[in-house]
């Protein structure tokens, strides 16, 4: 198809429309909105641009993306581009602004406004670069625009700027390198110079601009998809996530021991069984045409998009191009089809400085939709966040530290998965009470060349390997064994990659041996099926579109990391697993204090968006939906929004300035509304709200139980 779902929808929201939740069932949540702290509005966006990739130079200066714009705003609004504010320096005299209106004309809506400033773009999509190309276009080995190409695509390529990383190359911090994601598939990373002038204006120099992605360094090792956020490393490098939606093997709650005790995988696959398909991106349709009332959502099934493209991008050998169409036909892609566990990692521009730096895809840190990850002061710690429905928290710790390996590939250390102990205390209370404790499931111990040597094992797997699931002849009749082998796969899986019973027995040693006792060849399952595998163990995998997440540079223990969580349903607030705290659309921001040897035990709400019905008056000026998070030095921290609008009265996204409140007290309307309900007895208002607690968790079994009837009858109904 000529567009996917993540076109219309946005990339960072794309995920939103195939997750079963209604927003009108978000109803009045206590506390919701509320700030432990103040925000204020120091920028808004152009109309269909969320707020992507806030970085603040050396010098001060705030460099953010104009990301997927609508192509009705005016120019030079109208392109994805990379921009900075002229004008307002942070953390010098004259720091202060006061905060920004909210738009309320088409002019105002059609633009980037600045508190205290303007907004100036150092580049945008289809700029004339280095080598004659075009600014974040990724080209085929021969030099052709893969969008020129028959495919589905994941966005327009060159449209979806996200990331900003600058790297220094002076004492003074006037000139570096900025290094720019594009959140497309195939996916690219953008090396820009920019230099300061004197009156403190920047310039870009885009005659030495590269696309990193039309580098025979990056195209040797997959390439990438979906470059989304990121983090400078303690190492002076970017670190840019790929953020794979399309990993998950098991859609939403389900697990690979649900499908093995149902005997079949009706109602649990996910959309990685089907990445080799012929348009891939077409089997929600299949599914639904060949399942009927008994189909269900293949999550992640929209981010199959754009893998055509990839393979082109590879050097496969086009197939179904001459009538012009965009749209292919089912004749499947033989050699050189796209490895999956060749995207859906850490990837590091080692050597920034160099003509074409060094990528390292860091296998060790296991595959997901990674939002981003951040690089603790020890430089072995690393906390990382998975965008999505039902998505874990993950930390990484090395052996010592990262930049200590000669060889990146040599990197070895173990990979962890959060899991929320704190359920009962949790269950069924307003988020902005609820802090989440946490512990640390250790998944396995790896070396990251032993990672990639696993992953090369499935290098050859292309979309004829996938026909022969059917048994039907697929070059006699194609259409009837694509059906054959959709069922198939469906159904019993694609064993053309690591399977269902490799899982669960990988999970049975573990058990049974712990994570270093189980067999060598199951020793792949945590790094390769990240998210599956800490299903299967127990971690907490229901967190609800886990976005960005950052610490202040050089962090010590007594620090805080803060995590924004873009929407608190779904996996966060049904009857089922550890975290079933109520419902608010409009999302959150935890931190958390880093403690001894940069652990974090506690998830502490600080930002509490709107409910999804909450009227203008409220959500106006309220934080929602949160996507990147960026630490200042003085500790105050950039929040950027990735916003459904709900109930506000204009249509574009914001980015906050949020200042702790170091006495940790709740602010907002909501806040004093939820302090005026107190009585004047407090001793017994403690009494009765102790009482109340017990009496929660003492039902809690038979929520959970009415829940379950709940979800039946609504699929009877269905």
């Amino acid at each position: 198809m000529a567009t996917s779902v993540a076109a219309s929808l946005g990339a960072s929201v794309a995920g939103i429309a195939t997750a079963n939740h209604n927003e009108n069932d978000d109803e009045n949540t206590p506390l919701a909105p509320s700030v432990k702290g103040k925000i204020e509005r120091f920028a808004t966006t152009a109309f269909g641009a969320e707020v992507t990739g806030p970085f603040v130079t050396p010098t001060g200066t705030l460099i953010f993306s104009l990301q997927h714009p609508s192509r009705e705003n005016p120019a030079p609004f109208n392109k994805g581009g990379v921009g900075y504010v002229k004008g307002h320096t942070f953390g010098k005299n004259g720091d202060d602004f006061d905060e920004l209106s909210i738009p309320t004309t088409n002019e105002e809506q059609g633009r980037v406004r600045i508190a205290n400033g303007e907004y100036e773009l150092l580049a945008s999509e289809d700029d004339n670069i280095g080598d004659n190309e075009d600014y974040g276009i990724p080209v085929t080995p021969e030099g052709l625009r893969v969008d020129e190409f028959a495919g589905s695509r994941y966005f327009d390529l060159g449209f979806t700027q996200d990331m900003n990383q600058f790297v220094a190359t002076n004492d003074d911090g006037t000139e570096g390198l900025l290094f720019t994601n594009i959140e497309t598939s195939p996916g690219n990373v953008v090396r820009m110079p920019i230099s300061q002038n004197e009156d403190g204006t920047w310039s870009s120099d885009l005659e030495n601009t590269i696309n990193l992605s039309n580098t025979e360094e990056l195209r040797s090792i997959g390439g990438t998809r979906i470059n989304c956020y990121g983090d400078l490393s303690p190492w002076n490098t970017a670190l840019s996530a790929e953020e794979e939606y399309a990993h998950p093997r098991v859609s939403n709650t389900s697990t690979v021991s649900d499908i093995i005790e149902d005997g079949t995988g009706i109602g649990h696959r996910g959309a990685a069984h089907f990445w080799n398909r012929p348009n891939p991106s077409e089997i929600q349709e299949a599914i639904d045409e060949y399942y009927g009332n008994d189909a269900w959502e293949v999550q992640g099934a929209f981010a199959l998009s754009g893998i055509e493209l990839h393979a082109y991008y590879l050097g496969a050998d086009p197939v179904d191009q001459e009538d012009g169409s965009l749209e292919n036909t089912l004749t499947p892609i033989g050699e050189g089809y796209p490895n999956p566990y060749r995207t859906g990692y850490i990837v590091d521009f080692r050597d920034p400085e160099a003509e074409v730096p060094q990528p390292v895809k860091y296998h060790v840190m296991g595959r997901a939709a990674w939002e981003a990850p951040n690089v603790q002061t020890d430089q072995r710690t690393v906390y990382l966040t998975s965008d999505g429905v039902n998505k874990g928290l993950y930390k990484f710790i090395a052996d010592r530290p990262i930049p200590d390996y000669e060889n990146p590939m040599d990197l070895e250390g173990t990979l962890y998965a959060a899991k929320v102990t704190n359920q009962e205390a949790a269950a069924h209370n307003p988020p902005a009470e609820v802090d989440l404790e946490l512990e640390w499931i250790e998944l396995g111990h790896a070396c990251n060349y032993e990672v990639e040597s696993w992953i090369a094992e499935y290098d050859t797997i292309d979309q004829e390997d996938y026909l022969e699931h059917a048994g039907t002849d697929w070059e006699e009749n194609l259409e009837t064994a694509l059906e054959e082998a959709d069922r198939e796969v469906a159904e019993n899986g694609n064993n053309d990659y690591v399977s269902d019973k490799e899982i669960v027995e990988w999970a049975d040693q573990y058990e049974s041996e712990g994570p270093d006792g189980v067999d060598e060849e199951l020793r792949r399952v945590p790094f390769l099926e990240t998210r599956a595998a800490a299903k299967e163990i127990g971690a907490t995998v229901e967190f609800r579109k886990s976005e960005g997440i950052d610490s202040v540079e050089g962090a010590e223990p007594g620090d805080y990391i803060y995590i924004g969580i873009s929407e608190v349903n779904d996996g966060m607030s049904d009857h089922e697993g550890d975290v079933r705290v109520d419902r608010v659309d409009g999302g959150l921001v935890y931190r958390a204090e880093i403690e001894e040897e940069y652990n974090i035990s506690t998830l502490e709400p600080v930002i509490i968006g709107p409910d999804a019905t909450d009227p203008a008056d409220v959500a106006d000026d309220a934080l929602l939906n949160i996507d990147n998070v960026y630490v200042m030095d003085d500790g105050r921290v950039l929040c950027c929004e990735d916003a459904a609008q709900f109930g506000r009265s204009y249509p574009n996204d914001c980015m906050y300035i949020y200042t702790p409140d170091e006495g940790n007290e709740l602010n907002g309307d909501d806040a004093k509304n939820h302090e005026s309900d107190e009585t004047d007895d407090e001793d017994s208002e403690e009494e009765s709200g102790e009482k109340d607690r017990t009496d929660d968790n003492a039902s809690d079994e038979e929520d959970e139980e009415a829940g379950e009837e709940d979800r039946a009858d609504g699929e009877d109904d269905e």
